[in-house]
């Protein structure tokens, strides 16, 4: 496995940077990793280098450099995450979906030795849940995965543009994602025939994020087995 940093050039104007995983064979396939609130830190990059090590070629791109590029914070210290919330809260949504479109076509166009690297999904935590949930609904990616997606319940009108498998993992105690709002996505989804939703009792908001105190092993591993599980089903 392989690792560096690349440059991206945004759909209207400017670039972004991105860290990129690559495998040591030629890639299964392409994986647009989506940040949390807490930037693209050193749990994502290890998020993209345990991809890379399956086979994928994994790509995180800096979707806050609009607003300060290279932002990485750690999720076990208070008030890095009081910057975080700063952060979200002037992050705009639609031109970070462009971002990650923009990625999308980077990672279809990346040349490996053997040619291109095929078909490219997303996988998507806390903010990058609801992204995920976005490339769903506004990109072509090919298969499309969100963990503790935040706010999916307010954007339901768009899931009947879904035409491509998506997942969402939801935690049960999840402080972000209110009961009501879990029971609202679950009904507003349950019939559409593209969504497989799973939730996982007596886990908190950001449960697979390894080594932080919201992590827990058990519904983490399980996650993890169903997202490698899917993504080797729709993306190879």
């Amino acid at each position: 496995m392989t690792s560096q940093t690349v440059t991206i050039p945004a759909l209207s104007k400017g670039s972004f940077s991105a860290y990129l995983a690559a495998p040591s064979t030629q890639p299964r396939a392409g994986i647009v990793l989506i940040q949390e609130v807490l930037g693209v830190n050193k749990n994502m990059r290890q998020t993209a280098d345990d991809f890379a090590k399956a086979g994928y070629l994994a790509i995180v791109p800096d979707l806050y450099w609009r607003l300060e590029p290279n932002v990485q914070l750690d999720p076990e210290e208070e008030d890095q995450w009081a910057r975080a919330f700063k952060l979200l809260q002037a992050f705009d949504l639609d031109s970070g979906v462009e971002d990650l479109k923009a990625t999308l076509s980077f990672l279809r166009q990346y040349p490996s030795s053997t040619g291109k690297v095929g078909k490219v999904g997303s996988v998507g935590f806390c903010l990058g849940g609801k992204l995920a949930y976005f490339m769903a609904t506004r990109s072509d990616a090919d298969a499309n995965v969100s963990y503790y997606g935040v706010e999916i319940d307010k954007n339901l009108a768009e899931a009947t543009k879904i035409q491509k498998p998506l997942i969402l993992h939801i935690s049960a105690n999840d402080e972000y994602v209110s009961p009501s709002a879990q029971t609202t996505i679950q009904q507003g989804l349950k019939d559409n025939p593209f969504v497989t939703i799973y939730r996982y009792e007596g886990v908190n908001h950001g449960f697979g994020r390894v080594g932080s105190s919201a992590y827990r092993k058990e519904a983490a591993e399980l996650a993890s087995d169903r997202t490698l599980a899917f993504l080797r089903q729709h993306l190879g």
